[in-house]
Formats: C-alpha cells, structure tokens, sequence
C-alpha cells in the first residue's frame, strides 16, 4: 500500500507540492513563487503558463527531496486560488489572455451595470454572492468581450473556463490528449454562476453574463477519484481531491462540525464557519458559500468573511515604502512602540470586502500626528488585519445565530505573536494556533484525496491529526477595547466613496 498522500497548494503568490503520512506530518516540500502582473491600477494578472511551470517543478523537487516515486502516493489532492479567472483553447492548451487574479478589479462597470436591474443582491438568493469584481463569472464576460475573437471560439466551444483547479487538472490528465474539464462544488461556488442548492451552472445567470455554458467545467464532489495523471511527474496516480483554498484549510483544520470557524491570514485574511447542511443567508455583508462536499454525502456549506489585505500590507510596507526588509521584521518594529499612537490603517488597496463590500474605498491612514513614527505604523498594520477580523466575525455572529468561543487560526502570518496575542484582546476570545499552522490549506486538500481513497478511514480519523501549538487569551480593558475599535471604524468610514 502507498504510504504517503500528496498535495498541490496552488496560492496567489506562490506555488508548492507537499507529501503528508497518516498524521498529516509533512515528508517532503518545494515551493516557487510566481510573477504578479499590475497592467493598469486596479488590475492583477498571472501567467497562467507559468503556474502550470512552476506546478511541475514543485512536483519533481518535492519528489526529489524525499526519495519518491508516484507509487508511493496514495493519491494527491488539488488546492487552489479562488475566483482567478483563466480561459483557455481547448486544442493548444494556451491561455487566450493573462489569467484575472481574484483582486483584479476591473469589471467594476459591469457590477454597477448589473446592479441597476435588481440591485447588488441581484443573484444573492441563488448564489449567496452579492455582485462584486470578487467573483469569476464577471471576469470571463471581460475577457469574452475583450479579447479579440475569444467570443466567437467560446460559442463554438473551443476555449474553456477554468478557476486554476480546473486549468491544472486538464493539463495534468492530458491537456489537449483527453485532459478532463472538471472543478469541484467549493471552486464552482466561486464563480456566481452556481446554483447552491443545485448544485449545478444557473442558466438565468449564464444568460444575463452572457456566458455559454460549452465553455464550463463539469461540477464534482470534493473528495472523489476524478481521473488518474498522465504526466510523468506523477504518472498514474489518482486525482482525488479538490478544495478551494480557504474551504481547504477549514477542512485541514478539521473544522466539521456546525459552529466551529477557522481564520487564514494570508495575502489576504478568511474567515469561515461551518454552518453544516444548512444554507445560511446573510444580512450582515457575508458570503455564503459551500465548505465541501465528500463523495456522495450531502453538501455541506459555511459563511465566509474575505478580506482584501492583510499580509499583503505587510509586503507593501516591505517593497512599497522599504521600512522593513523582510516581512517577518514587522513584529520587531511594532515591537518598538508600547502602542499604536493612535494611528490607524485602513488598507482598502482594491476596496473593501466583507461585511462592507465598497469597490469605490481606497486605503487610508487616520490619526497621524508629530508623535507617530515607523514603528506605529508597523503597530497599525498589523491592528488592521485583527481589527478586520473583528469586522467580519461580529457580522457572522449575527447571521449564523452562533456565537464563538474560540477561534483557530492558521497561514504565514500566525507566527507573529503581537499581532495574536492583539486578535485575542480586541476579540475578546481565545485563539488558537495548530501545530500545523502553515500548511492547512495543502493538508485539507491531502485529507479530502485521502477519504476518497481510504488512505484515511472517516472524519474523526482525521481529528485525532489536529493538535493546539499555542493558544492567546484576552488581556484588554473592555474600555480600551470598544474605544480602539471606535476609532477603527471612524477610519473604516473615511475610505469610503473615494473613487467617483
């Protein structure tokens, strides 16, 4: 029997194959970065040739490193960066533009547009989506009507849409020699063009987008054998797996139950609960959105919470205005100062996500004075993302009728113990960081491959697996508390209507 199960955690920024044994402790890991495009203010590309490059070269240096071979893999999982928009000919395997990054923000026109004939929460009730520039079906009305002759090769069903699952599945089982065109109910959720209690492609929606439906991929569980690879890297061994990231990581940390809620802060920070077999709409500014569905078990759905810029505020603090050299300095430099002097960053770069939802907010610092210097701006970049949280967290209290009592965290910015130790006190809850902290979006993917496959027996299987690395309790003055968060909503309200 294989011993081991693989993952590939294809992010916003980087790409990395990961092999786990039984107790989800890691074997082997390669990890590249990738190119990110800014063509115009607002816009955001990737190549997605390159991603599919640096897919293979992940794969053969993780092998490498641990002495594999594709017989030792079990099966491999499929975890991805959602709503990135790639179209593609079906008989070249060449992308017919730049694949449209999740931030990318230029089908605000079209949001507005749409919204004049029944408003933001036009396609809310089926797809628990407000109309934003967030979601993939918007971004593939601009490249069918932007790109030249790419609309009429969609109508006559020779290009194909994917979200970067789908694009690396075909590619990995064949390509152009009978790859197979598939996503799976998380990633399909993401699009807006998904009925959630169908579970299938809305053909009012497909209308009113303007898309043919020739060019979708067909919608499958989460936790199933798709197809086998047939590229050598990892010749013959199942596909079986596939999650969109954050719903990845809330499966990596076995969040199974209804109630219990994980937090990634990554480029970007998500929030999601479990809301079990529920479909729970939100009055509060949240998405509703499916967490996963396991082979033939019913689907299961959770409210999430997105945030446009967390980390990614750490890195333009690095590249942008040079303060630091490299991310993780941020902690040091916070450290510096006893507070925040009252300054306060609101990183609305691409506008804001949940629970306001302005695509016309821009990023903005309140509070300066002659005091404040370096290091608390540093302290207010790192309050932004927890303040944030708090933002999102208060709103799926409302709507899930639910209230948390702890909450655990994973991603690259939890090694940072000021800003945990902040999210706890502005919380005011206990929260919690998982031994496995950096890679629970690759070990959700690998658990859902690994049911498929009965590399791992059930659910509570999968539990045993989780362990506590460190939890952070409050240590605030509730006055302090609710006047720091005062504050952070007078500077939340300043971003607002900037762009005309």
């Amino acid at each position: 029997m294989a011993k081991y199960i693989g993952a590939i955690d294809q992010g916003t920024t980087s790409t990395r194959f990961m092999v786990f044994d039984r107790s989800g402790r890691t074997v082997a890991i390669a990890q590249k970065e990738h190119q990110q495009i800014y063509p115009k203010p607002g816009w955001v590309e990737h190549d997605p040739e390159e991603i599919w490059q640096r897919t293979r070269e992940v794969v053969v240096e993780a092998m490498a490193k641990g002495n594999l071979r594709p017989s030792d893999l079990a099966a491999i999982g499929i975890t991805n960066q959602r709503e990135t928009t790639v179209v593609w000919n079906r008989k070249t395997g060449k992308p017919v533009a730049n694949a449209l990054v999740w931030q990318d923000t230029r089908v605000a026109d079209y949001v507005g547009e749409l919204a004049k004939a029944g408003g933001q929460d036009r396609f809310r009730g089926k797809t628990g989506l407000p109309l934003t520039t967030y979601f993939s079906g918007l971004k593939i009305r601009w490249i069918l009507e932007n790109v030249r002759g790419v609309r009429s090769l969609a109508e006559n069903g020779e290009v194909l849409f994917g979200n970067i699952d789908s694009f690396l599945v075909w590619h990995l089982t064949g390509g152009p020699h009978g790859g197979i065109h598939i996503t799976d109910v998380t990633n399909a959720s993401r699009t807006q063009l998904m009925n959630l209690e169908t579970l299938s492609w809305d053909h009012e929606i497909l209308d009113a987008l303007g898309i043919p439906e020739a060019i979708l991929p067909r919608i499958r569980s989460s936790s199933e054998v798709y197809a086998h690879v047939k590229d050598p890297i990892l010749k013959d061994v199942p596909i079986a797996g596939i999650l969109g990231d954050q719903q990845a990581a809330l499966v990596g940390q076995t969040c199974f139950r209804p109630g219990e809620a994980k937090n990634t802060y990554g480029t970007g920070c998500f929030l999601l609960m479990n809301t079990g077999d529920r479909v729970v709409h939100s009055n509060c500014g949240l998405l509703t959105t499916l967490a996963y569905k396991l082979g033939n078990q019913p689907a299961r759905y959770a409210l999430e919470g997105s945030i446009a810029i967390t980390g990614a505020l750490v890195q333009w603090v690095r590249d942008n205005l040079g303060m630091i050299q490299k991310s993780s300095e941020i902690e040091s430099l916070a450290k510096s100062v006893s507070d925040d002097g009252g300054v306060y960053f609101v990183p609305a770069f691409s506008g804001l996500y949940a629970p306001y939802w302005k695509d016309n907010a821009r990023g903005v610092i309140a509070g300066l004075t002659r005091y404040a210097n370096k290091g608390h701006l540093a302290r207010a970049v790192l309050e932004a993302t927890a303040f944030q949280t708090r933002d999102v967290l208060e709103a799926m209290e409302k709507d899930s009728k639910i209230k948390l009592d702890v909450l655990r965290t994973d991603g690259g910015m939890v090694d940072n113990d000021l800003l945990m130790q902040f999210q706890a006190d502005i919380l005011n809850l206990p929260v919690v960081r998982p031994v496995t902290r950096d890679a629970t979006t690759a070990l959700g993917s690998a658990y859902a491959a690994g049911l498929a496959v009965h590399y791992f027996k059930d659910l509570e299987d999968l539990r045993l697996n989780w362990a506590v690395d460190h939890t952070w309790k409050p240590n605030l003055a509730d006055e302090k508390r609710e006047e720091m968060y005062r504050l952070w909503k007078r500077a939340v309200n300043k971003s607002f209507d900037w762009v005309d």
